[in-house]
């Protein structure tokens, strides 16, 4: 009998019984996360201990030593546990920090390098010998194999939720359109795990009053019959679910004694958490927004990781620009690469390089095959547009006709990571908001290659480029090229 079955027959039991906790699926999930990063825990460390034993016996430059036989018996099963035990009193097992964030490896990282610490410790203190080869092995591989092994088990559960298993079924409260804008995001990161079952209307507005496409289920004054009756695991408040601060006290109690899980969104979105600090003052919870990254984005770092980066692409990949300019010269003898007109920082134009994808005259063809666009009308996009070479279509596929944009970088025009580069007829559209995407220099993947590339809406694209100018780092570029390799190799959303 499969996991996926015990869950849903558990949320399927559960829901509808008196007295018996609504939230008991999303529990068994809870402890299925948990048990399971225990188990990967273990795993590793058991053969880290294994490798540590071993290495220490037969790679050279270690003192041989009869005697560490007699001790790493004892010794290798008490510092797992102690390393065990210290993971666990350092919260890497709460199943609220294992799902988003750096949060659960952070802990992971900083929790190892304490337990290493205090084994040093604790055997210079009791002259205990403990040989210094197996403690530099045991450590210095186990922490980061912990941490890898961390986030193989995220992925693996994140697959699991976008594939529709494992999820936890939620019900949000508020008024329209908060509901809809939630439930969008939570449907469209699927690998969150929620599945969002239904709409509440909130209790002090007349019904009708306001109308989700969800569909209400109910009001908030009656939540608790509400989730039974759905089997949601969970209530999600939004915007102007309750009329004052007392009726929120009293929905938390009444959910607290149904064993109800209670997830409440603030008023704002678009914004990472390190920018945000909650400080509760006299009772209030305060969010303190920190200030937008764009100029922080333009600095000295990222600029030395542009070089470095461009430099090292160029030398790699110039085997395959020789590949294709061959290919691209042989279908129709025609130039090699394109070169259009972009703007970049602050709106400053430069040539961007690209290799030729399409046809000679493919910009004087544009207004023949303007009946082919499925763009928003700001982008042409087509995914049968004739003007494709026959080469063109697979350098396209898998985003090498970009690799010359690596001159731009190494110029400075461009960055590694960015807002996808624009056109000057598009920035004449532009609204007031997406003029922000101006204030860094544009890249040769972001947020928006990395989510769906021309499969996206126009309006998508923006949010996503507004959400990297103003909450850039560079951890997030780094996750943004490592995602963009999966992207490309997948092909999904290019043409």
């Amino acid at each position: 009998m499969s996991i996926d079955f015990f869950v849903q027959r558990r949320a399927r039991t559960t829901g509808g019984l008196p007295g018996v906790p609504i939230a008991g699926a999303l529990h068994a999930l809870r402890r299925l996360q948990s048990g399971a990063a225990v188990v990967v825990d273990a795993a590793v460390l058991a053969v880290v201990a294994v490798a540590a034993v071993l290495g220490r016996t037969r790679i050279g430059g270690f003192q041989r030593d009869t005697r560490f036989f007699d001790t790493a018996f004892t010794v290798v099963p008490v510092i797992v546990l102690v390393w065990l035990v210290a993971l666990a009193v350092a919260g890497t097992y709460a199943p609220l920090r294992m799902t988003v964030g750096t949060s659960e490896f952070s802990r992971v990282a900083t929790t190892s390098t304490v337990v290493a610490g205090l084994v040093g410790i604790y055997c210079y203190l009791a002259k205990f010998e403990l040989s210094r080869g197996f403690f530099l092995l045991m450590f210095a591989i186990g922490t980061p194999l912990l941490v890898v092994g961390r986030f193989a088990l995220r992925r693996a559960i994140q697959h699991l939720h976008q594939n529709g298993r494992w999820r936890v079924r939620v019900v949000i409260a508020g008024i329209h359109p908060h509901i809809d804008d939630v439930a969008e995001v939570l449907h469209r990161e699927a690998w969150l795990g929620y599945e969002v079952v239904g709409a509440l209307t909130p209790s002090h507005l007349e019904p009708g009053a306001t109308v989700s496409t969800l569909g209400s289920l109910g009001r908030t004054d009656a939540v608790v019959e509400v989730l039974r009756e759905a089997g949601a695991d969970a209530v999600v408040f939004t915007e102007g679910a309750f009329p004052s601060s007392a009726e929120f006290r009293r929905m938390a109690w009444e959910l607290e004694e149904a064993d109800v899980q209670m997830i409440v969104v603030p008023s704002v979105s678009d914004i990472s958490a390190e920018r945000l600090d909650v400080r509760p003052v006299g009772g209030l919870p305060l969010v303190y927004v920190g200030r937008p990254r764009s100029t922080t984005a333009s600095r000295r770092l990222k600029r030395a990781f542009d070089v470095l980066g461009s430099v090292a692409g160029l030398l790699l990949m110039s085997p395959v620009f020789l590949v294709v300019a061959a290919a691209i010269w042989l279908d129709d003898h025609g130039p090699i690469f394109f070169r259009q007109v972009r703007l970049g920082r602050d709106g400053r134009p430069f040539s961007c390089v690209k290799f030729r994808s399409m046809v000679r005259d493919a910009e004087a063809l544009l207004p023949s095959i303007a009946h082919l666009d499925v763009g928003s009308g700001v982008l042409f996009k087509s995914d049968a547009d004739p003007r494709i070479t026959r080469p063109g279509r697979f350098i396209r596929r898998f985003s090498v006709d970009e690799l010359p944009q690596l001159v731009n970088v190494l110029r400075g025009e461009m960055s590694l990571v960015g807002p996808r580069p624009p056109l000057p007829r598009e920035v004449l559209g532009y609204a007031d908001r997406e003029h922000r995407r101006l204030r860094v220099r544009p890249g040769m993947t972001g947020l928006w290659q990395v989510s769906g590339r021309s499969d996206l809406s126009w309006q998508e694209t923006v949010r996503l480029d507004l959400y990297y100018v103003d909450n850039w780092s560079m951890l997030q570029d780094l996750q943004i090229l490592v995602r963009t390799v999966r992207a490309v190799l997948g092909g999904r959303g290019a043409y």
